[in-house]
């Protein structure tokens, strides 16, 4: 496999289950000079796995910045670094992005090989329209913190994506029900690929309950996927009359009300049946 010196490789690498790497990840761990590992001991055993011998050096929230400069220079003199976290894709709530937006800024060439990431794992089997989603991270720790931002999450319409770790996982779940409201669905991913893989899909007045049914259950890494609000009522659907009639003149009925559903952010529902009327000349 032939690369360009002087690049940095964005690698993502399994969340659990070590056979979902990539070959082309492999490919690139083997060929760069140095791999940049948020923990070496972690991502020596997946090395070792695959019979890597690419040398480590660490890079992860504590010495970022430092360890940013060091592999910028070395780049700059014509090494390739491949950026690996502790699991999944580099720079998404882990260490890399400082490094990132440095080589970017030297101009050195920035190359993301893709792979496994706990998001779109756990979005794949949400049940949830991912058409849109809001990923947030870990939330604050604090509890007032914690419930400010939810509050500033509260309304969105889009599915909203949490990590937590298992030792705050309750604090969570009952945080979400009470500023969010406990109607909505969530489900709830722990330990995702790896042996003990649970997706549990419940309200979240019932997330907690079930998660403090088990001890087992508050194990592991989460990813949590919640509803976004609802759509909120329009007692008035003739207000987008005049950009339903224009998109009907030159698009289909379904063309149309996908088209006005990107400009106003309004539901399907709503606009398909008030163009369906427009369409059959019911106004009013």
């Amino acid at each position: 496999m032939s690369q360009s010196s002087g690049t940095l490789f964005v690698v993502a690498t399994p969340i659990g289950h070590r056979e979902d790497i990539s070959a082309r990840a492999l490919d690139t761990l083997r060929s760069v000079d140095l791999i940049a590992a948020e923990d070496t001991r972690n991502s020596g055993q997946l090395m070792q796995h695959y019979g890597i011998r690419t040398p480590l050096t660490a890079l992860h929230e504590h010495n970022e910045r430092s360890a940013s400069a060091t592999l910028i220079q070395k780049m700059q003199s014509g090494s390739s670094v491949a950026l690996v976290s502790d699991a999944g894709t580099p720079a998404i709530s882990d260490p890399g992005a400082l490094l990132v937006e440095e080589a970017m800024a030297a101009g050195i060439r920035v190359v993301p090989i893709p792979g496994p990431s706990a998001l779109t794992t756990l979005l794949s089997v949400s049940g949830f329209s991912a058409r849109h989603f809001f990923f947030y991270g870990f939330l604050p720790v604090k509890a007032g913190a914690r419930a400010r931002e939810l509050e500033g999450l509260k309304g969105l319409q889009a599915t909203l994506v949490f990590y937590e770790a298992p030792h705050r996982i309750q604090d969570c779940l009952a945080a979400l029900a009470e500023v969010l409201g406990g109607e909505r669905r969530v489900v709830i991913g722990r330990e995702l690929t790896k042996l003990f893989e649970t997706v549990h899909k419940t309200t979240l007045a019932g997330a907690l309950p079930w998660i403090e049914a088990d001890p087992n259950r508050q194990r592991g890494e989460f990813v949590l996927a919640v509803e976004g609000a609802s759509q909120p009522a329009d007692t008035d659907p003739s207000r987008y009359d005049a950009l339903l009639l224009a998109l009907l003149e030159k698009l289909s009925l379904g063309d149309a009300v996908r088209i006005a559903m990107q400009v106003t952010g309004t539901g399907r529902k709503l606009l398909y049946e008030r163009a369906l009327q427009l369409t059959q000349g019911t106004r009013g």
